[in-house]
């Protein structure tokens, strides 16, 4: 079964991705975290995605939409990345999760990636 490990980075987290002097280990781990998926065999995709800042929101009412600057998000939390996974059960998939090298405060959302219907 497929599971998308979605990461949601504290407001800690973040701080460590802009200070100069924590960014080197805060994705030194990451990437060791990275690498133990990828070496279990166990990671088919996934992406960091770069700071809340650099994103838009297209916001959509009816048949029309506005852009605005920055995420949309109702939560300190932001979205940090995702890993795509595929691994027997949610069980082992919230194995892989727990073991992410997450700042205090963050989440990581476990969520099975949806199958296509059979024809």
């Amino acid at each position: 079964m497929q599971f998308a490990l979605i990461i949601n980075e504290s407001p800690e987290g973040i701080a460590n991705r802009k200070d100069p002097a924590r960014v080197g280990p805060y994705m030194g781990a990451w990437f060791a975290y990275s690498k133990a998926l990828a070496e279990a065999g166990v990671m088919t995709g996934g992406a960091g995605l770069d700071l809340p800042e650099m994103a838009a929101t297209i916001r959509f009412t009816g048949d029309k939409h506005v852009v605005q600057d920055g995420p949309f998000a109702e939560t300190k939390e932001q979205l940090g990345g995702f890993f795509l996974i595929d691994v027997a059960s949610m069980e082992a998939a919230l194995e892989w999760a727990a073991r992410a090298p997450v700042a205090e405060g963050g989440v990581i959302e476990v969520r099975p990636v949806m199958r296509p219907p059979a024809s």
